[in-house]
């Protein structure tokens, strides 16, 4: 496995409960910030086998971006019961649930 698939993994599975990233966030914190297509690729191969949180990933604009139905209600339910309130049937307040693991290793050393 390549360190940027590595570290993609980690820091979607650090996401806790109840929070969000973007896909462009996560590439960025995996050390290449225009890879975002490449993290959907890596949740869409690697969820099940690494067990991903992937509903806590969601697109630049703070909306779930997943076209196909069953899976936009999955992801979208999923959330609600971690408590993310989603307004206009798919938008996320990035404000108030955008998790920032670089935010949380600085604190840790405060």
């Amino acid at each position: 496995m390549n360190p940027f698939t590595k570290r993609t993994i980690e820091i979607i599975q650090s996401i806790p409960a109840g929070k969000v990233m973007t896909y462009g966030q996560i590439a960025k914190v995996a050390g290449s910030p225009r890879a975002a297509r490449q993290v959907v690729r890596i949740l869409h191969a690697m969820s099940q086998k690494h067990n991903l949180p992937w509903h806590r990933v969601i697109n630049s604009k703070g909306q779930i971006g997943l076209r196909e139905e069953a899976g936009f209600q999955e992801q979208k339910l999923l959330l609600q019961i971690e408590g993310v309130e989603i307004t206009n049937e798919s938008f996320i307040n990035l404000a108030q649930y955008q998790y920032h693991p670089e935010r949380s290793a600085a604190d840790d050393f405060l």
